[in-house]
């Protein structure tokens, strides 16, 4: 007898109460328990399907609308609510600065339960979209279908994509026509390379059978109009690989880097490959205050250009620095932050992980003619010792911007350990955040927070914090 679903039902008329994580909305069932929806907006009033049941939550899509919120707008993208890259379109932008302010809130009391200072607003981005300098898109045999082209009983024809993952769903990429996170040429470029290889019958990756030529494509840009294309190819075919960098070039001159790799591993990450320069140089130069950084393939750098910017002053404000005191950048990358502060700081002594990083954040100063940085290998739990303290110098400043996990809490005790004057914490997930910050409770007060928006159109939101030690 087969067991009754009764994770299907339909709630009716729901009023849409909050925006929860991951871009998804909050609602109440009838029952009381927490329904989360997609591509709604607070204070829409809808019908729910539910096609999840959990213990304490549901999850459901909106089957219809029966009053629409005041701050809902008309989404821009064609691709919207099934792309699933910019889930707050249909949210105006002041809300959204809204919410992700009040998520870095609740973080911070409710997980680190620390006493806070009165938040300094949100830093909203003075561009809405076109706004990141990389794109990754993917190539597919068999693009993400409609359910209208499903129903349909007509040839669907050529099923070659060039685009983004459907969320949680590995293997069906939805075929892009206009994006509107990269300026252009990024949609030009992209939108010939995939009308120029289906012309000339080149395949594109099957995931599932492993085989076809073209498998990704990322494109940088930078301030300066630099653009990087890098092509990932499966197969090794010189002739055909040859024939879409030789046209590629010919169409778009102003491209910098042109570069591809041949990759038939398993997955499709760059960094563990050996990328190829085909044209040009193998960076492009991005620039911030007159200095100048190089980006690599495989470096990592703010996505949103204009907008780090403005993130580095909020950092070297926080910091404070009148010129005397030695600074230490820990998670330096390539040294931005480090390089960024280091006119108004003594010495700055900048570490990272990434081997390739600490190569470029060394090429940058020798570039930028800085004197007062060094830069170290070393993971940050290992090398962040008393002989490393020891050599090169007590911090008065410590910045740390550490990846999405926060700071390992052996690097959280031997800041506690040296006590520096003030620590400026850069976090791009304040849940982290607020755990560290209450591991560090003891001896530092927070006295100072602002929240920084690098992502418009996302859920995504960068916090700066600063602390200070305890009298």
């Amino acid at each position: 007898m087969a067991k009754k679903n009764t994770d299907k039902v339909v709630f009716h008329q729901i009023k849409v109460l909050d925006a929860g994580a991951k871009g998804v909305s909050v609602a109440k069932a009838p029952d009381g328990k927490v329904v989360f929806i997609p591509n709604v907006v607070p204070g829409d009033v809808v019908d729910v399907q539910t096609f999840k049941k959990r213990k304490a939550y549901y999850e459901g899509k909106a089957v219809h609308f029966h009053e629409f919120s005041e701050h809902r707008v008309e989404p821009v993208c064609e691709h919207f609510g099934v792309c699933g890259g910019c889930k707050w379109q249909n949210m105006k932008y002041s809300q959204q600065l809204y919410y992700k302010q009040n998520e870095v809130l609740n973080h911070l009391q409710r997980i680190g339960k620390i006493e806070l200072p009165e938040f300094e607003p949100i830093l909203g981005s003075e561009k809405k979209f076109f706004y990141r300098n990389k794109m990754e898109f993917s190539f597919s045999n068999s693009r993400w279908l409609t359910e209208a082209e499903i129903g349909s009983s007509e040839d669907l024809g050529n099923r070659n994509a060039l685009g983004f993952h459907i969320p949680k769903m590995w293997d069906k990429i939805l075929d892009i026509n206009k994006c509107h996170l990269q300026e252009d040429p990024s949609n030009a470029i992209r939108n010939e390379v995939r009308a120029f290889a289906n012309a000339n019958g080149l395949t594109f990756f099957n995931p599932r059978a492993h085989e076809g030529l073209l498998r990704t494509l990322m494109l940088r840009t930078a301030s300066t109009g630099e653009i990087m294309v890098l092509i990932q190819f499966f197969e090794n075919d010189k002739a055909n690989r040859e024939l879409i960098l030789d046209h590629l070039y010919e169409k778009f001159p102003q491209i910098t880097s042109l570069q591809y790799v041949v990759n038939n591993k398993a997955n499709d990450t760059l960094y563990d490959t050996d990328i190829k320069l085909y044209k040009g140089r193998d960076y492009i130069l991005e620039e911030m205050e007159g200095l100048k950084f190089s980006i690599n393939a495989k470096s990592f750098y703010q996505t949103n250009s204009d907008q780090a910017y403005e993130l580095y002053k909020i950092t070297r404000d926080f910091a404070g620095l009148t010129g005397n005191e030695i600074v230490y950048d820990l998670y330096t990358g390539t040294g931005t932050i480090a390089q960024f502060v280091s006119k108004k700081a003594k010495k700055v002594i900048g570490v990272e992980s990434v081997p390739d990083a600490i190569k470029d954040a060394k090429a940058n100063a020798v570039r930028n003619e800085i004197t007062n940085c060094e830069f170290f290998v070393g993971d940050m739990k290992v090398v962040f010792n008393d002989d490393f303290i020891a050599q090169h110098g007590h911090p008065d400043v410590i910045i740390t911007d550490p990846p999405r996990d926060g700071m390992h809490k052996d690097v959280i005790e031997q800041i506690m350990k040296i006590a520096p004057e003030k620590v400026v914490y850069v976090s791009c997930n304040s849940a982290t955040q607020a755990r560290d910050l209450a591991l560090m409770d003891e001896k530092y007060k927070v006295t100072r927070v602002r929240p920084v928006d690098m992502f418009p159109q996302t859920h995504h939101v960068e916090n700066v914090v600063l602390l200070e030690r305890r009298k």
